[in-house]
């Protein structure tokens, strides 16, 4: 193979083109990203310590929810930054290996979170209706195992499918119609025959995202018929607000992820497959901390104690 050739195939960088088509959109949308990035670091670190320092949450249900936020302060770090860096001036480059680990990292946590979010359903169904076995059928064990098999899940589906992408002759072109590298858009890049790409890409897509879904759905379906048959109102509204945070985060992810992966790759306009990539990637990690600490009053608590106690030790 020629030198020439070689480096077509493998270009030294892409080019993102984002919404070249309408620069005016690059000052606002830099401020709207760095506001969300800032909110998104801030909402999902809070978490992970509160979770962590504070003795009152150390149940399986804030294991998991400080796995999601550790999973949401991966997820945007891998493609905001980059993002920022280009939306701020005219170079709209990324280097090949660069995209490339983008690419990777991004499919890996993205399929990561679907398979979380399907057991945190699995989990609220154990604790709504079967309280009184509840910490000993989720053990600290099966909760690892469960976290484990999300992110070997993850890993192992983002190494079958990006390594097939890459693989796809490139002729020559850059320019990559998207803000960051994401599997779909390398797909459309190529020259080649890319049929076997987005078969794969969507029948694994559909298992990984409806899998978890009819978990989801089945989970809520038994939790709802337990939670109407409550005789506490309390209790019932206890249940309802939990449920409800995880069914509203499960929404905000899911709903952008069936649009652009479980349809064939001419249909659909690429502004709107932009403007809903950007939804689950950026603003959905930044609302996940929001939702539960909102309708959580357990985290709440549990987030004035631990500023009280930081107040405290700095006045000392």
């Amino acid at each position: 193979m020629s030198v020439k050739l070689i480096n077509e195939d493998f270009p030294d960088d892409f080019i993102l083109m984002g919404f070249t088509k309408y620069p005016w959109l690059d000052l606002p949308l830099f401020f709207v990203l760095l506001t969300s990035y800032m909110f998104t670091l801030l909402g999902n670190i809070a978490i992970i310590l509160v979770s962590q320092l504070d003795s009152q949450l150390q149940s399986p249900m804030y294991f998991f929810l400080t796995s999601l936020s550790f999973l949401d302060l991966c997820f945007t770090t891998t493609t905001v930054p980059q993002m920022l860096f280009n939306l701020q001036g005219p170079n709209k480059n990324i280097t090949y290996i660069g995209c490339m680990a983008q690419a990777y990292v991004f499919h890996w946590l993205g399929c990561t979170e679907c398979v979380l979010l399907g057991i945190m359903a699995l989990d609220r169904y154990v604790a709504v209706c079967k309280p009184l076995r509840y910490s000993v059928i989720m053990d600290h064990r099966l909760c690892l195992q469960l976290s484990g098999t999300a992110w070997l899940t993850g890993l192992a589906n983002s190494l079958l499918q990006s390594t097939l992408t890459i693989q796809l002759p490139l002729c020559g072109n850059r320019m990559l119609d998207h803000f960051f590298c994401e599997l779909p858009g390398l797909i459309k890049m190529s020259c080649g025959n890319t049929t076997v790409n987005e078969i794969t890409l969507t029948v694994v897509a559909t298992f990984l995202i409806m899998g978890p879904l009819s978990m989801i759905l089945v989970s809520y379906s038994y939790i709802a018929q337990t939670v109407f048959r409550m005789p506490s109102a309390a209790g019932r509204l206890k249940a309802f607000n939990t449920c409800s945070s995880h069914l509203l985060v499960v929404s905000l992810f899911y709903g952008p992820g069936i649009y652009i992966y479980m349809q064939p790759s001419e249909d659909g306009s690429q502004d709107l497959i932009k403007v809903l990539t950007l939804f689950y990637c950026v603003i959905t990690p930044m609302a996940n901390p929001f939702i539960y600490t909102l309708r959580n009053k357990e985290v709440i608590g549990a987030l004035k104690r631990l500023l009280r106690k930081a107040m405290s030790t700095k006045g000392m």
